[in-house]
């Protein structure tokens, strides 16, 4: 009789129903073994079996299953246990370990033979006059995922003998089917108009009027930019009408483009800044006690969505004038200028707000200084080739839900 209930226990704990919390690959794991609480109080010895290879042990000090799990799937462990006076009997829990949501994310390339190809990822370093610029700019995961083609873009030139320099950074529009081949337009058409004109006149335009100068020139230039797309969507539309076949759509929409542009010198008085933006990418002036947003961004009240320069209507809108559009700013000097995309901002700032508030751009900044997840440090002490190294190396960043096209240009 005695034999027979002991049987019975040993069957009651083999197929008692009890569970394990659920782990993850590449995530620190700790579960709790309770024999008291699993009604198995009068167990009088136990031991698991096939933890270790799945990265997990028992640590028996702390009744606890912990570790960090290196394999997943509906996985089986056992426990060898027994009663007073029983032999060894086995009980096998399931466990499941959810795989690293990074691990699911494919790396298709992007069509080279696409006319429009480019590089899915790019850095550049070079100097620009008196100052340092890094850029790195990489396709997305979400674009990675699906062999898409990295939308952002960015330009830059130094004119040595005149001491500006300009930086362009775009970001096409991911609804908008040529939208990659309109941010590199955009980018490109941005140096061209300042190679062409700006540099012979704002050079010799007197400090007290070169305001005036200065945002009427950067509206000509956007109003060129403009005009280069307007021209490439018209010549792509009547070489190839199949590609545009959605009737609801003007050609220039399947171009769609942000812009951001800097055009500094460094005169007796400081540094001037001329800066103008379209769309969701900031500009940020950072000193070491204070920051500041040098354009407004086509978000919040007025924008509810982004806007794009290959819109007519931001030529004569109402909500947003175009002269808001430009800013000129003097600086004795600055610590970093930066020119990003939504890929950056989007995961590292969230708001408008943050782009704003110092203390936040100190975090930023300790996250470009190693504070981060995988521990890079982007070194500005380090040759410029190396620290724009360093910094794509940094935008391979994890943030769920922000799998964005990235750029990121640093003036320093």
């Amino acid at each position: 009789m005695e034999n027979h209930t002991i049987k019975n226990r040993i069957n009651d704990i083999i197929t008692a129903p009890i569970s394990i919390p659920n782990g993850s690959v590449n995530k620190p794991y700790k579960a709790v073994v309770d024999f008291e609480k699993w009604n198995m109080g009068d167990v009088v010895y136990a031991e698991w079996k096939g933890l270790e290879e799945i990265g997990l042990v028992y640590n028996k000090a702390q009744a606890t299953i912990e570790g960090t799990p290196t394999v997943s799937g509906d996985l089986k462990i056992q426990l060898l246990f027994s009663l007073e006076g029983t032999p060894v009997n086995v009980k096998v829990f399931n466990l499941i370990i959810n795989p690293d949501p990074r691990s699911l994310w494919k790396d298709i390339a992007s069509d080279v033979n696409d006319p429009y190809w480019k590089q899915d990822d790019v850095t550049a370093a070079t100097q620009l006059c008196e100052k340092q610029l890094v850029v790195a700019s990489k396709r997305g995961r979400s674009h990675k995922n699906v062999g898409a083609f990295r939308d952002d873009d960015f330009a830059y030139h130094a004119f040595e003998n005149k001491g500006w320099s300009v930086v362009a950074v775009a970001d096409g529009a991911g609804s908008s089917p040529f939208s990659r081949k309109g941010a590199q337009i955009a980018c490109n058409a941005t140096i061209e108009y300042f190679q062409q004109y700006f540099e012979q006149e704002i050079a010799h335009t007197p400090p007290d009027t070169i305001t005036a100068v200065a945002k009427k020139h950067m509206y000509i230039a956007v109003k060129y930019v403009f005009e280069k797309i307007k021209g490439e969507a018209a010549r792509n539309a009547a070489a190839n009408p199949s590609l545009f076949d959605n009737k609801h759509k003007s050609i220039l929409e399947y171009y769609h483009t942000t812009l951001i542009f800097v055009v500094f010198k460094k005169f007796d008085f400081g540094y001037l800044i001329l800066s103008f933006g379209v769309g969701d990418c900031p500009i940020v002036l950072l000193q070491e006690d204070q920051v500041q947003l040098l354009n407004q961004l086509d978000i919040g009240e007025f924008g509810g969505g982004t806007r794009f320069i290959t819109q007519p209507e931001i030529f004569h809108s109402k909500e947003i004038p175009m002269e808001s559009r430009f800013n000129v700013t003097i600086e004795q000097d600055f610590s970093y200028l930066f020119l990003m995309t939504d890929g950056i901002y989007d995961p590292k700032f969230e708001v408008e707000y943050n782009l704003q508030n110092l203390s936040h751009w100190k975090k930023f900044m300790a996250d470009l200084n190693g504070d981060n997840e995988a521990k890079v440090v982007v070194d500005f002490n380090a040759d410029r080739e190396e620290v724009a190294a360093h910094l794509s190396a940094w935008m391979d960043f994890w943030s769920p839900g922000n799998h964005d096209d990235r750029t990121l240009a640093i003036i320093y």
